[in-house]
């Protein structure tokens, strides 16, 4: 079961986590805070509060919306992989 040991408000919409599996890195939430829970966080000091709940080890807020560890890491996969370019002749 993968778990969030740390994460930290970045900029924006953006949080830095580490994952126990000892990867870490960047994430962008823009655009994928949707639901009721996920509206007082479209407010950026709102936002900046992200920590970890040390019982659950996932990323929170103070309102109570969290973020799954899996579909944190998915995230940071599918943000972190190199955009393709293609080359003209």
């Amino acid at each position: 079961m993968l778990h969030i040991k740390s994460a930290k408000y970045v900029a924006d919409y953006k949080i830095w986590v580490a994952f126990d599996d000892g990867t870490s890195g960047e994430i962008d939430l823009d655009g994928v805070l949707n639901g009721p829970v996920f509206e007082p966080l479209k407010e950026i000091t709102v936002f900046r509060k992200v920590s970890v709940d040390p019982e659950l080890e996932t990323v929170v807020w103070p309102n109570g919306a969290d973020l799954a560890p899996e579909f944190l890491k998915s995230l940071h996969n599918k943000q972190s992989q190199p955009t393709r370019t293609t080359q003209l002749l």
